[in-house]
């Protein structure tokens, strides 16, 4: 399984960065596009490393906001698989900042092969798009910052995350994490029927240390999950303290890993 970094909040030496995230995933013959940042960046950066994103078989968008959504609108083709409610107009509370996407669904349909899929869709025999993800625990997802155009709290429910079998066990990519990353390993573990978490990367939406962060990193250090790579969202205090703890490298753009 390699995945390959085309956008995220930290640059590396050849490679630009944004507020976004964009990963090349190839793994069981399968070449996933796992969001496209909220530019063309991803391509920019795809273009600098060498990496052709051309013959990509599926695009995935984790969820509806414009840090994992905007770049849509630089591609065209192909399928497009996501929540059915990654389409909704939101915004931030604190100031009514617009943060969905900025394609409607109509049309991005127009352009790609829309599937949308509210629960579990299976790619392959080894890679799983995970649906909706039930909020189970009572520390993840109490509270949100963002609201719907009528003003109603918005829990991005579209939140999901994709899940690939390796023989080590089960790897897990999110786009931000919104609904609490516990929440989404114990899904994945489920729909997946792995016994074993092997990795997680993405966005973990952890702002400060707190109980959250706390139960997040024990759940991890309990499942003895050998690869932890929070990036994009997770904050810096957070994003320290995680790097201390499991001694991994940070995520950076243009960054290549190889499992």
């Amino acid at each position: 399984m390699t995945i390959t970094i085309l956008t995220d909040n930290f640059p590396g030496s050849h490679t630009t960065a944004e507020h976004g995230l964009s990963y090349m995933i190839e793994h069981d013959g399968k070449k996933l596009l796992f969001d496209t940042g909220q530019s063309d960046l991803f391509l920019k950066n795809a273009s600098a490393i060498g990496v052709d994103i051309a013959d990509i078989d599926m695009i995935i968008l984790s969820h509806g906001h414009f840090d994992h959504g905007n770049g849509l609108e630089h591609l065209s083709g192909g399928s497009l698989l996501c929540h059915p409610g990654c389409f909704v107009k939101r915004y931030r509370k604190k100031d009514n900042l617009y943060i969905g996407l900025k394609n409607t669904k109509d049309e991005i349909s127009k352009r790609f092969n829309l599937i949308l899929a509210e629960k579990p869709y299976k790619i392959s025999d080894s890679i799983f798009f995970s649906g909706e993800i039930p909020r189970i625990t009572n520390f993840e997802s109490q509270t949100t910052p963002f609201v719907f155009e009528n003003g109603t709290p918005d829990f991005v429910m579209d939140d999901s995350a994709a899940g690939f079998l390796l023989k080590e066990g089960l790897f897990v990519v999110t786009g931000c994490g919104h609904s609490g990353i516990v929440n989404t390993l114990e899904h994945m573990k489920k729909i997946t029927g792995a016994n074993t978490i092997y990795c997680i990367m993405g966005g973990f939406h952890l702002k400060e240390i707190d109980r959250q962060t706390r139960e997040t990193i024990h759940y991890l250090k309990y499942n003895n999950i050998q690869h932890v790579y929070p990036s994009h969202c997770t904050a810096q205090p957070v994003l320290s303290l995680f790097l201390k703890t499991f001694d991994v490298e940070q995520v950076i753009t243009g960054k290549v890993f190889e499992f």
